[in-house]
């Protein structure tokens, strides 16, 4: 079966799994390209600024230790977009005179490298308006991971503003098992492992009612509503399969862990529509642990999208 583009070039996140398994599931990252430009580029990309102007403080926080790493990012993206995208953006390099220019928005920035007084924003947050990504910045110390910067638009139910500053323990301490099962210690010694020629990606999925990025905590109100609007006769076009594409990379001057995520997302009646995945799909979520179950949010109305499947593999 030949996929159409949209199936082709969504991150099919479950491998030949028949059942959901909690765990790290990060492979080294080939190729080595941090960032991801799709035809949804110039809509996610407005949206982002959009938040950013509106919502700043929910979107962008960083300490002020972290300017070298922010640095160090910018270094890295900017050459990888130039790479792996020559024909969407360009870069000159005069000494520390850098020019930028985004063909897709048509824009050009002339800043000086490491001078945060040549950019109107951090260097965080000045790249991370360039990229589909979001971006965090760990820093590692006292033989620890904390969350010290990022720029996070799109986030899947949690919020920066009351996660930075804390521990990648804390941070995962809500999901169900993490600590029980002691993955939340082998997860923190793979990332404090991770050299800086050797970038991984995992990829993480959850279900939304609905298709908005931007399921903030602050936001719960405007969009968890529609977990309760869910019907077996709604569900292929209200529900989405939402896959998060996370990549890790080790910055070699400060020793901080670049974390980039790019969330896709597809409407059910469209993922179905390769059968295979279908029946895997119905697998999992009909064997997903009540547990995880709530934790993702998906309690309210996997019964729901259950009866829809089973009316679906009917059909083929």
């Amino acid at each position: 079966m030949i996929l159409k583009d949209d199936l082709r070039s969504f991150p099919f996140p479950f491998g030949d799994s028949q059942a959901y398994k909690y765990s790290n599931n990060a492979v080294p990252l080939r190729p080595p390209n941090p960032i991801e430009v799709t035809d949804k580029y110039l809509d996610e990309i407005r949206l982002k600024r959009e938040l950013l102007t509106n919502h700043p403080e929910r979107c962008y926080q960083s300490s002020p230790h972290t300017m070298d790493a922010q640095w160090e990012v910018v270094d890295l993206i900017l050459h990888h977009l130039v790479y792996f995208y020559p024909e969407l953006f360009e870069l000159e390099k005069n000494d520390e005179q850098w020019i930028f220019s985004n063909v897709l928005t048509n824009e050009r920035v002339a800043f000086i490298f490491g001078d945060r007084t040549t950019l109107e924003e951090e260097p965080l947050d000045f790249i991370g308006r360039h990229v589909q990504e979001d971006l965090l910045l760990m820093m590692q110390r006292d033989g620890d991971l904390f969350l010290d910067a990022g720029q996070l638009c799109f986030p899947a139910n949690w919020s920066l503003y009351f996660n930075v500053g804390m521990t990648f323990k804390e941070i995962h301490s809500p999901i169900p098992g993490f600590q029980s099962e002691l993955l939340d210690d082998r997860i923190l010694q793979f990332l404090m492992r991770i050299e800086a020629d050797t970038p991984w990606g995992r990829k993480n999925w959850s279900l939304m009612a609905g298709n908005k990025l931007d399921t903030s905590l602050e936001t719960f109100a405007e969009w968890g509503q529609a977990r309760k609007q869910v019907t077996k006769e709604n569900a292929g076009w209200l529900v989405h399969l939402r896959v998060e594409m996370q990549k890790l990379f080790r910055l070699p001057k400060s020793n901080g862990i670049l974390f980039t995520i790019h969330s896709h997302m597809l409407p059910l009646e469209r993922f179905i529509q390769h059968p295979p995945w279908l029946e895997q799909f119905y697998a999992i979520l009909h064997g997903l642990p009540d547990f995880i179950s709530d934790y993702k949010g998906i309690s309210h109305y996997r019964q729901h999208v259950l009866e829809y499947l089973v009316e679906e593999m009917k059909k083929r």
